[in-house]
């Protein structure tokens, strides 16, 4: 009669050991192979962090609140500069292939036309205008202060895009210049921890070739 054997077989766990912790808190814990350099490393990473925490909002605050009184400051003098001013078409403006489509209402077309400046004086310019109009037909131009045709002056919502833009700006700076110190900090301590590593190569290499 044979006996059976019966080999015990371990049960594999459920799941693999939670080790991401451990390996992500690894220059904290103290352990021989732990260096100063690789201390400093994490102190650096938790500074820039709060740094970086702290100094967004109030970078957002302050950038966003200057770009809104700097641009308002620019609708102002513009409001005060700028005039709103009737100019007649001197030749028929071109025609758009689809007239009446969305492309038609959107559309402009670069026209001649005559006007006349803040000092009295008639002036001919040219200036977008839409499709189709005739020559004779009234437009409105904006015109500065040397009579020359530009743009209508800032409005309170173009002021206000303009510094979401800037404080958006501002969001994003902040973290990429606390990335940018954390790498420029990084490579200035791999190459003090290479510096070292040669140091000591210099000065246990001789009795390894002593031994020999």
């Amino acid at each position: 009669m044979r006996k059976e054997i019966h080999v015990a077989r371990a049960t594999p766990p459920a799941r693999p050991p939670e080790e991401l912790p451990r390996l992500w808190l690894w220059r904290w814990r103290r352990n021989p192979l732990r260096r100063r350099t690789d201390l400093a490393q994490a102190w650096i990473a938790v500074g820039l962090f709060l740094v970086v925490a702290a100094a967004t909002p109030v970078a957002v605050f302050l950038t966003g609140t200057t770009a809104y009184r700097h641009h308002k400051e620019i609708a102002r003098h513009q409001a005060i500069t700028r005039y709103d001013t009737p100019a007649v078409l001197l030749h028929d403006a071109p025609r758009h292939p689809e007239p009446g489509s969305y492309e038609a209402r959107k559309t402009l077309y670069p026209a001649t036309v005559r006007f006349t400046d803040p000092a009295g004086t008639p002036r001919t310019a040219e200036t977008d205008v839409a499709p189709a109009l005739t020559a004779g037909s009234t437009v409105r131009v904006w015109v500065n202060a040397d009579g020359k045709i530009t743009d209508p002056p800032l409005t309170m919502e173009q002021v206000r895009s303009r510094a979401m833009g800037c404080a958006l700006l501002a969001a994003l700076a902040v973290p990429v210049l606390g990335a940018a110190l954390h790498g420029y900090a990084n490579r200035r301590l791999e190459r003090h921890r290479l510096t070292q590593w040669d140091a000591a190569w210099a000065e246990i290499a001789p009795r390894w070739t002593t031994s020999r």
